[in-house]
């Protein structure tokens, strides 16, 4: 009788043992990992993705000529970048999207319909720096105090 109670002790411990093995194997294939310096890019609060500013050069570039100082801001259209790593059924017109950059305490929200508009030109251009910069002609984001730089974090919302 003690040996069956043993055994059924044992099985038990393997039993929850695999399962606890298997969750995290699961949870590890699903995680997603960033390169060092790579922008990341939640929706609705989890990890969708991230890109490094490299990453853009097999998109089409986009320009425009800043209304402010009349230079020409060129890079790739935040629209574009979005569609490489979050799912087209996130991206309705309403769901809103948070470009940040926690090293300029500064961000700008949009809606996708504003984002996915090519003539509002919301988009990406490379900074003196190297690093990322937001940039668009809309209103609100049309001169350089207005624009976000040193981008370093995107978040978009469902509604």
């Amino acid at each position: 009788m003690n040996r069956t109670r043993i055994w059924i002790a044992l099985a038990i411990i393997l039993v929850l043992a695999g399962i606890v093995l298997g969750v995290d194997a699961w949870r590890r294939s699903r995680a997603v990992e960033l390169a060092p310096g790579s922008i990341p890019i939640y929706v609705d609060g989890d990890l969708s993705g991230g890109f490094l500013p490299t990453d853009l050069d097999s998109l089409e570039q986009a320009s425009f000529v800043d209304a402010e100082e009349g230079k020409t801001q060129e890079g790739w259209m935040l629209r574009d970048v979005l569609q490489l790593h979050v799912h087209e059924s996130v991206l309705q017109p309403d769901t809103r999207i948070v470009v940040s950059s926690s090293s300029r305490d500064r961000s700008a929200e949009l809606a996708w319909a504003e984002v996915d508009d090519v003539a509002n030109m919301v988009m990406f251009d490379v900074s003196g720096k190297g690093t990322l910069k937001l940039v668009s002609t809309l209103e609100r984001l049309d001169t350089r105090d207005e624009w976000v730089q040193d981008v370093d974090r995107i978040e978009v919302s469902r509604p």
